[in-house]
């Protein structure tokens, strides 16, 4: 035992003095270098937003803001909060996220769950034909066409049900059943007489919660972002989501007018400042959201990512 313990020593004692050469220790500094850049150039905008939706209008026109705020103020806030459009397009936007979000997890795993089972017949004619949408679409007129045959123009439903289905996130939850979800539970349940709705909700939803996180993620961020559809599909303002009020609001502030010039220039200044406030306001739920999804995140990409 004493010999082992010996030999054991002499190696790590062996290891230790083992040293990087200069070329490894240049290659990891480069790579310090990097990370750094990279993290300075991801971080800086954010810190910049912040600031300047803390600062005060005349400070962020004048460009005296490049890090910290300068004359810190909530006026941006209070002018956010006070608009009843942007409070309108903030809770259009709330609804649009929920309501998408679920309807498009729902119908991403109704697809994804059985075409990942061998048993199901045409599931490779079917797999194909969904993945050739992914490389080919008819084009925004016939979209367009089709959503208003449906009789969907100036409703939520246009916003919810033409784009319910990523092709991607059905390949990712698909990969996820076949490699995670062994045929063995299935065959168990059909001997102690589980129906296919009970097996679904008692066995399969629970070992999925990784998947449905990460699908969760991933729609609730496409669909708080979106703005084209509702631009083209919504025609009454009280439908906006927050982002096609936001790029009212920018258009509105870049029209001069008859007024005088330091009303215009103050309103521009309160503009400009509005502008930062609303960019923070609006990524604050994808920033509430994301740190209780993210244990799930990363082990839902992994098993998901390779497509089988």
């Amino acid at each position: 035992m004493s010999k082992l313990h010996s030999q054991a020593g002499s190696a790590v004692s062996r290891r230790s003095t083992i040293r990087e050469s200069f070329g490894d220790r240049f290659f990891i500094a480069i790579i310090y270098v990097i990370l750094t850049v990279v993290l300075i150039a991801v971080l800086y905008p954010l810190i910049y937003i912040v600031s300047s939706s803390l600062s005060s209008p005349a400070a962020v026109t004048s460009g005296k803001v490049w890090l910290w705020p300068v004359d810190m103020t909530l006026d941006g806030y209070k002018s956010v909060l006070r608009n009843d459009q942007v409070i309108m397009g903030y809770a259009n936007s709330l609804f649009y996220t929920a309501i998408g979000t679920l309807i498009s997890v729902a119908l991403t795993i109704m697809n994804a769950y059985p075409l990942s089972k061998k048993t199901f017949v045409g599931r490779s004619p079917l797999m194909m034909f969904i993945t050739f949408t992914m490389l080919f679409s008819g084009g925004l007129i016939p979209t367009y066409l089709v959503v208003k045959s449906m009789g969907l123009i100036d409703t939520r439903w246009a916003l919810l049900i033409p784009n319910a289905i990523w092709v991607w996130q059905v390949i990712i939850a698909r990969t996820f059943f076949q490699n995670s979800i062994p045929e063995e539970l299935s065959e168990a349940a059909d001997i102690d007489g589980c129906s296919d709705i009970r097996f679904i909700f008692s066995v399969i939803l629970p070992l999925a919660k990784p998947i449905i996180a990460v699908l969760s993620l991933m729609y609730a961020v496409g669909q708080w972002n979106a703005y084209f559809d509702a631009l083209i599909y919504l025609k009454t303002q009280s439908l906006y989501p927050l982002q096609l009020i936001l790029r009212s609001i920018l258009i509105l502030s870049n029209g001069t007018g008859n007024m005088d010039v330091g009303e215009m220039v103050k309103q521009q200044q309160m503009a400009e400042l509005m502008k930062f406030s609303l960019i923070v306001m609006a990524s604050l739920p994808v920033l509430v959201i994301y740190p209780f999804v993210q244990r799930y995140f990363v082990q839902g990409m992994l098993i998901g990512s390779v497509k089988g």
